[in-house]
């Protein structure tokens, strides 16, 4: 079941967390994905997601919001807009969107 979650930053802007199904790709590898977004909103956020293809993403409450971690990480990287797997693996590190769609 997706989960998500935001948390809003001092100046205003919002870091939107969110627990997505992994778009299914030709190795097999499936599960979950941890999708951070950076944005002036909610809305703006959702919006950045559905740009990128995934039509189907909506925030519903504030079950899973973004740890301390996931918005510092969010927060330096110039897109705004990472993932990795959920539940998170040891060693993993956070990827760009990019990664994960395949453009």
């Amino acid at each position: 079941m997706p989960g998500g979650g935001f948390v809003r930053l001092p100046g205003g802007s919002v870091v939107v967390a969110l627990t997505l199904p992994r778009p299914a790709l030709d190795d097999g590898d499936s599960g979950n994905v941890r999708v951070l977004v950076h944005a002036a909103n909610r809305a703006r956020a959702l919006t950045r997601l559905r740009n990128l293809g995934m039509r189907a993403v909506y925030l519903r409450g504030n079950a899973q919001p973004p740890t301390p971690d996931e918005v510092t990480a969010v927060l330096h990287h110039p897109d705004g807009l990472l993932w990795r797997c959920a539940p998170d693996r040891a060693q993993e590190l956070w990827h760009p969107i990019r990664a994960l769609l395949g453009t």
